[in-house]
């Protein structure tokens, strides 16, 4: 049953179709709870950071209460009733969740941030990380250019003195008359001159020394700073370049905003907006970051798989017309899309759809070209109508057992793109003709799915089909095959043309009389849901004196016949046709009828 379990997983799945698959709703509840626990930090901290998540608990068992209490009041109500797409039906905190929610996408929209790639990630930031060291670099130099002038006024310096020194080495000539004494002095000084040369020598060496050390110094400097400093002929060149790029600045005038439109809506341009919006909002528990999240995920999906350009394709599948179709709209006037997989059983049809990889990318296209072409059918307004009711078909669909790997895989794959990129389209999912086995699982996925989708959950074994269907579509909506009044091609009726129900009680006889006030031909149809009853019409005209003619002779109609019965009785005189129902099961039967007088020509 394990295995038998996991292959029908898609079957359920994938008609819960667009975002009605509670992903975003879990995660709510469970970052309350791990907000909570994360508290063994230092002993100071504890008391501020325990207050602000106590506070977050707190609000989030508020607004789960409210939820609880709205989900409550939708579980009890026959039908799900949808939350008003008006702002001023909002509450206060959904009101600032969509305003905040418009600050984001403004915002982006002058970014450029939905059309423009964004920026390589690693790149800049390796990039960006030694500029903090060039700056160190740019900001000490002109510490050490102070230095390179000290040293040079210190070579100059000891250039003095090794002049200074050099200079008693090379005594002019005295200019006068010197006397013996003071020449035999001075021969006595010339016979010793190494000593006094000794001093002058290694003070220019010296000098040397520090001149050379003082290169060495001025060189390491050189090679340790990478940029030298420019010249100062060159900062006043740097200066008025960088006061011309303000002025250009200034000059250039701002881009103009993007425009990014969904399902043909431009975002923030009017209320048909707010109205997408509040689906992304609603979608993600109105949680504005995780909605803009969405919605920037959404906008990049559609360019990337080509939307536009996907609804101007022709001849993407053939043959699918009667597993996917949309078909009359139900009491509230949401559109009907029926899915029936039943279909699937012809071998033809399903080796041509899901044989390969390239044949099942082509079934996801033209799934998504489908809904893409009805939804922009739909009226976004506020007080229009833009989700669609669901009718999942699984009669003759393969079992757990038989469930087949290929639709399996495109099932799976259409889910996933209709969770992520329609969020909260779907108004009603009801599944209908459902084996036990559906029952079963679906008992088994219950737990996982939150209130407000099982609300939207509706079952019906292949006995109560077609009652179930009525409470939500009107019979003249509901296709024939499903137990309703609606046909293909041209008909005297039209869905325009409302159908009465009535119930005809077990083991009794009912009649139904439709009245003829003038001359024509009277049309009417007629069903019994499930039959097995006998049905017979006559005449009876308003003319005490006059015949009473048989239209129709009674006669049983089984469940293996089940069909509207059509016929037309052209009469010159005022009367009634009476249809007679005799029931003689134990069963109470649905009857639905309708006619229409047409003047004679």
């Amino acid at each position: 049953m394990a295995e038998e379990t996991k292959k029908t997983t898609p079957v359920a799945a994938e008609e819960v179709v667009v975002s009605d698959v509670p992903v975003a709703e879990k995660p709510t509840t469970d970052v309350v709870e791990k907000e909570a626990p994360p508290q063994p930090e230092p002993e100071p901290e504890k008391e501020k950071v325990e207050k602000p998540v106590a506070e977050e608990v707190v609000e989030g068992e508020k607004e789960k209460e409210k939820e609880e209490a709205s989900e409550e009041k939708v579980a009890e109500s026959a039908s799900f009733k949808e939350e008003s797409n008006k702002v001023d039906d909002l509450i206060d905190p959904e009101k600032k969740a969509l305003d905040e929610f418009k600050k984001l996408i403004q915002e982006a929209l002058n970014k450029h941030e939905f059309t423009a790639p964004p920026p390589p990630p690693p790149a800049p930031a390796k990039e960006e990380e030694p500029k903090p060291e060039e700056k160190k670099e740019e900001e000490a130099k002109p510490e050490e250019e102070p230095k390179a002038e000290e040293i040079k006024e210190q070579e100059t310096k000891t250039e003095e003195k090794a002049e200074a020194y050099e200079a008693p080495a090379e005594v002019p000539p005295p200019a006068e008359p010197v006397k013996e004494e003071e020449v035999e002095k001075k021969d006595e000084e010339k016979a010793t001159p190494p000593p006094a040369a000794e001093p002058s020598e290694t003070v220019v060496e010296k000098v040397e020394e520090k001149v050379e050390a003082v290169e060495e110094i001025k060189e390491t400097i050189v090679h340790e700073v990478t940029a030298p400093a420019p010249p100062p002929c060159e900062e006043p060149a740097a200066a008025p370049v960088e006061e011309e790029k303000p002025k250009e600045e200034e000059t250039a005038p701002p881009p103009a905003p993007e425009e990014v439109s969904i399902w043909g809506i431009p975002l923030l341009a009017d209320e048909k907006s707010d109205v997408i919006l509040l689906k992304f909002l609603r979608a993600r528990d109105f949680k504005v970051k995780e909605a803009f999240a969405m919605l920037k995920s959404v906008v990049a999906w559609r360019k990337e798989f080509k939307i536009d350009e996907l609804l101007e394709e022709e001849g993407i599948l053939e043959g699918l017309e009667k597993v996917v179709y949309m078909h009359g709209v139900d009491r509230e006037g949401h559109p009907v899309c029926y899915n029936a997989f039943g279909e699937f059983q012809n071998k033809e049809l399903y080796s041509n759809t899901f044989a390969d990889a390239e044949k099942r990318a082509k079934f996801l296209r033209w799934y998504i070209q489908f809904l893409e072409k009805n939804i922009r059918k739909l009226d976004f307004s506020p007080d229009g109508t833009c989700t669609i009711v669901q009718i999942t078909d699984l009669k003759n669909s393969p079992g757990l057992i038989l469930f087949k790997k290929e639709l399996r895989q495109a099932t799976n794959q259409a889910l996933q793109l209709l969770q992520d990129n329609y969020p909260e389209f779907v108004a009603k999912q009801v599944f209908i003709n459902v084996p036990w086995w559906y029952v079963a699982y679906n008992r088994m996925i219950s737990p996982f799915l939150t209130q407000r989708t099982k609300s939207k959950f509706v079952f019906a074994g292949p006995t109560k089909t077609a009652e179930t269907l009525f409470k939500y579509i009107a019979p003249e909506q509901v296709p024939v095959q499903y137990g309703g009044l609606s046909k293909e091609g041209e008909q005297e009726f039209t869905p325009a043309d409302p159908a009465t129900e009535e119930i005809i009680k077990p083991t009794c006889k009912h009649t139904v009389e439709l009245p003829i006030t003038e001359a024509g031909t009277l049309v009417w149809e007629v069903r019994v849901v499930g039959w097995d009853v006998s049905y017979g019409a006559e005449f009876v005209p308003s003319d005490e004196g006059g015949y009473t003619w048989i239209v129709q002779k009674s006669r049983k109609i089984g469940p293996t016949d089940e069909q509207v019965i059509g016929c037309s009785f052209k009469v010159g005189e005022t009367g009634k046709i009476v249809l007679t129902f005799d029931n003689q099961t134990s069963k109470k039967k649905k009857l639905l009828y309708r006619s229409k007088t047409k003047p004679s020509e």
